[in-house]
């Protein structure tokens, strides 16, 4: 936007310039040669085609502007992102309770990239596979990941992309989900171990036609629903613990998954995508690895530094600035819609003047993963 702002000005500098430095054109040895040039364009504008063709040429920078969330008739509007794709046509699920972008668990990966096209970002994730991060410019936003003979094996989207045999919908309300649905899993068994639900979750989970699909709920609006995660049964049962040791093939996905949720997340309130910066993501990565290391969870280091110090200290310059934090959530996806169900840190992934964002994360000795975001505009 601020880019956008300067060539304007710089260009209507031009424009009420050009009179004096035409002048001096005219005036200049050039002079003959460009009034013969001036007339030549001047009878070319009388002609159709070049008229047509100069309408077109004018339109199409107004398009162009418009899909970068410009709009040259009303530069006072709140900068977005892209224009509003219209929503896909979703079929019901044929084989299962629930499907993505028409995509079920057990899906050819061609199937899927026949629909959509290739990934826009592939990463690993707590399962020893890739999430396959699909959309066009964050809307459409879904994730696919697939197992070695390239069949679907896990879905997640927070977007409008959900249908179901049961009637179940984005926004539906958690109350309508446990009436179609029934009592979700209080506990998951891990080995010898189980993985107990809290009750007062932001998250149900059921095990419905050999998946897992956990459906997350955002309490800021009435409790509906915001999420959906599928996991086939076999694919969570070959996950014999519920952290995944690290690697830092874990942690640049974790880093580039909670990145990608949380332009995803800002995309659906209409608002502006951030863009990745190395920079203030080391700055993200040293605090998440220094709270690992140290035992400690806070925005204040055992120096005593805030989040701002830290980015001032690695020449980070920005005019505002936050961070959030999250510790011990299995991946990030739980982290991200852990940090939406709380206000400050939902108000930072929703703030409307941020630009840039950074995501560190770092494991400590029990492989519970730290994540840092860090937020700002220059």
């Amino acid at each position: 936007m601020k880019r956008f702002i300067q060539t304007l000005l710089v260009i209507v500098v031009l424009i009420i310039s050009w009179p004096l430095i035409e002048n001096q054109i005219i005036q200049s040895d050039f002079g003959p040669t460009y009034e013969k040039i001036s007339d030549g364009i001047d009878n070319a504008q009388d002609h159709p085609k070049y008229s047509d063709a100069i309408d077109s040429f004018f339109d199409s920078i107004h398009q162009l502007l418009t899909a970068f969330g410009e709009n040259p008739e009303d530069t006072e509007k709140e900068e977005t992102s892209t224009l509003q794709l219209d929503k896909p046509k979703l079929d019901q699920p044929i084989s299962q309770s629930f499907s993505v972008y028409n995509i079920e668990i057990g899906d050819s990966k061609d199937k899927v990239e026949a629909t959509v096209g290739v990934p826009k970002r592939s990463t690993y994730n707590e399962y020893g596979l890739k999430w396959s991060t699909y959309h066009q410019n964050y809307q459409h936003f879904f994730m696919a990941t697939y197992d070695d003979n390239n069949k679907v094996v896990g879905l997640y989207t927070n977007q409008d992309l959900i249908t179901s045999t049961k009637g179940i919908t984005m926004n539906a309300t958690k109350e309508m989900v446990r009436q179609k649905l029934g009592k979700p899993l209080s506990k998951i068994e891990k080995g010898t171990y189980y993985y107990q639900i809290e009750e007062s979750r932001d998250h149900d989970i059921y095990l419905l036609d050999g998946n897992y699909v956990t459906i997350f709920y955002d309490k800021h609006e009435n409790n509906t629903v915001t999420a959906l995660q599928i996991i086939s049964e076999k694919m969570e049962d070959r996950k014999q613990d519920f952290y995944t040791a690290e690697s830092v093939q874990l942690r640049e996905g974790f880093e580039y998954q909670l990145f990608d949720l949380t332009n995803a997340t800002r995309v659906n309130h209409g608002l502006s995508i951030l863009t990745w910066n190395d920079r203030v993501k080391e700055t993200a990565r040293d605090h998440s690895l220094d709270m690992a290391v140290n035992n400690y969870f806070d925005h204040q280091n055992l120096a005593g530094q805030s989040p701002f110090d830290r980015m001032q200290e690695d020449q980070v310059v920005f005019t505002s600035a936050g961070e959030n934090l999250a510790y011990g959530q299995f991946s990030s996806i739980f982290a991200h819609e852990g940090l939406m169900n709380s206000l400050g840190h939902r108000e930072n992934i929703l703030r409307s003047e941020y630009e840039f964002l950074g995501v560190g994360v770092a494991f400590n000795d029990e492989s519970q993963p730290y994540y840092t975001q860090n937020f700002f505009a220059d």
